[in-house]
């Protein structure tokens, strides 16, 4: 049984998918994909939500997410389980009644297409379930206030990071570092860069 049969409000994310034209709904269905066979880090929400308001679909974020995590459960739970285009439809079409032909036809043919890569990357993927840093950006700050600190004007490192958790949503994490302790986390990743090189 496919996992998103048993998400809760199945009826108005497949409302919301079948409102898509062919065109605007194989390009989500191809950044998930590509995300599934190993070729992207992750499927960034924000950037399908700007191609959709180029497009003039006014969905909100909410809505946006909730279709992202369907199609990604929908084809993820297909490679886990090995199903067909066949049975990846008529499964849809037991989880609801609210599927157009058309939409069902765009996911058959993607799904045949790029089922059988999804299906060997997934078993892969099984074995190394972690997230992977897909973006780091760093910025050099000053402490002007604070509760806590004794000492301020004293540097600053700000560090934000971007994970590809293995579900395949990218999460941000912020952390803050003194200078002496980001030049020792230079120096670690400088470190683990030239062990990597050799592997």
């Amino acid at each position: 049984m496919l996992a998103t049969e048993d998400l809760c409000g199945t009826d108005s994310v497949v409302d919301n998918i079948c409102m898509l034209n062919p065109d605007l709904l194989i390009q989500p269905c191809q950044h998930i994909l590509s995300y599934l066979r190993g070729y992207s880090k992750g499927v960034d929400s924000s950037e399908i939500y700007n191609m959709f308001q180029r497009a003039g679909i006014t969905l909100d974020h909410k809505s946006l997410d909730g279709i992202v995590r369907f199609l990604l459960l929908t084809f993820r739970s297909a490679g886990k389980n090995k199903v067909s285009a066949d049975d990846l439809v008529s499964r849809l079409q037991k989880g609801s009644n609210k599927w157009s032909k058309e939409s069902l036809q765009i996911l058959h043919s993607l799904w045949s297409d790029n089922g059988e890569s999804v299906q060997v990357h997934q078993a892969a993927q099984d074995l190394l379930s972690i997230g992977q840093i897909v973006d780091m950006q760093w910025k050099l700050s000053m402490a002007v206030s604070s509760n806590t600190c004794r000492s301020l004007n004293s540097p600053f490192v700000t560090i934000l990071l971007k994970i590809a958790e293995p579900s395949g949503q990218i999460r941000q994490n912020a952390f803050e570092m003194t200078v002496p302790q980001f030049q020792n986390f230079h120096k670690q990743m400088k470190e683990v860069a030239a062990v990597m090189e050799t592997v």
